[in-house]
């Protein structure tokens, strides 16, 4: 769920930024701030790595096994509380008002700077008293992690406090629910001794259609992502779509040459599956081909024409550029990069769809 996190901040953000009648371009800025901060509770993993250092050398299962098992000691507890998300999003307000303040008064920015660590502190200090060293720790990355974001928001945009502030609030908020179908549920009230959600959500007691399911739930907020990008660049996705993606149903073959995937061992699945999407790259690579074979005719007739001491040529690359079925320009390039997408994941999800079927059918 680390993708879905982030994208299901983004259609939030952007999705509520557009309704309240902000431009296109401004609602996706501040959907791809939220889509960030939204990833930003992830960063407790960061303590896994020693757990993979500890083993050193080994096969990949066992590097995966070490990386869970030790980051699953601190992850999905401070920094996916919903409790103190609120003083976190409002620890990215205050930092940037700050920068921002202190371009007109000094003092002032350096107040609001003040309250910004003052927050942090106060976060850090909950954190240790709950969880010790290793939770304070934590907390003190997480903290820094979300005023790098923030800097990088303030060079990069010019929106206002408050508004990166809900953004970061809606996906710092929004990031604990996406962890429900999936492991240990998250410490959503932490640091309170009271539990909302007991156990993992199941979505179907089969465990293999379970985590089908889970990976149907984050094909969704892929989709549901992509299907705003594209109507905020004002681009239907039908329109990019390649019929490479019917390659992806041959993936229910695999059904029968892996092991069924659960959420204990689903490496092999989600890595293969996954691989499947690179079919979207196929036709933009086709259409490269054609377009760079086309350059070369129309430079083997340009050297014609000199050869001819023709005095007025006209320039291939401009041809090139007026041209309808492609160009060089940088809105090709972007339409390109949107159909590589949507015809990958469309594989993707084609792939998912026939493994399910086939499973069933086993």
């Amino acid at each position: 769920m680390f993708v879905g996190h982030a994208l299901l901040g983004f259609v939030l953000a952007a999705t509520v930024a557009r309704t309240l009648g902000w431009s296109r371009e401004r609602s996706l800025s501040i959907g791809v701030v939220a889509a960030v901060f939204a990833a930003v509770p992830d960063v407790d993993m960061a303590y896994a790595l020693l757990g993979v250092a500890g083993v050193g050398l080994a096969d990949a299962l066992t590097l995966a096994q070490a990386f869970w098992a030790t980051g699953n000691v601190v992850h999905r507890a401070v920094t996916h509380s919903l409790v103190l998300a609120v003083p976190s999003a409002l620890l990215a307000a205050l930092w940037l008002a700050g920068r921002r303040r202190v371009e007109s008064s000094l003092a002032g920015g350096r107040l609001l700077g003040a309250g910004a660590l003052l927050i942090a502190g106060g976060v850090v200090l909950v954190a240790g008293v709950e969880s010790g060293p290793l939770g304070a720790a934590i907390t003190v990355l997480f903290c820094g992690l979300i005023v790098l974001v923030t800097e990088q928001v303030a060079r990069r945009t010019d929106h206002s406090a408050t508004a990166v502030g809900l953004a970061a609030a809606a996906g710092l908020l929004s990031h604990p629910f996406g962890d429900l179908f999936t492991g240990q549920p998250p410490a959503m009230v932490y640091p309170f001794d009271v539990t909302l959600v007991t156990a993992r959500v199941t979505l179907h007691p089969d465990p293999t259609l379970h985590l089908l399911s889970a990976f149907g739930l984050e094909l969704a907020t892929v989709w549901l992502a992509l299907v705003v990008w594209a109507r905020l660049r004002s681009v239907s996705v039908r329109d990019v779509a390649s019929p490479w993606a019917g390659l992806g149903t041959g993936y229910a073959v695999v059904v029968v040459l892996l092991p069924p995937p659960t959420l204990a061992v689903s490496y092999h699945f989600v890595f293969s599956v996954l691989a499947v999407g690179v079919v979207g790259v196929a036709p933009v690579l086709s259409r490269r081909h054609r377009l760079l074979d086309r350059l070369r005719r129309d430079r083997l007739r340009l050297d014609r024409l000199r050869r001819d001491r023709l005095d007025t040529v006209p320039s291939p690359t401009q041809n090139l550029a007026v041209r309808s079925d492609g160009g060089l320009g940088e809105e090709s390039v972007g339409r390109d990069a949107l159909g590589a997408a949507v015809t990958g994941l469309s594989a993707v999800t084609l792939a998912w769809v026939a493994y399910g079927l086939a499973y069933l059918a086993l």
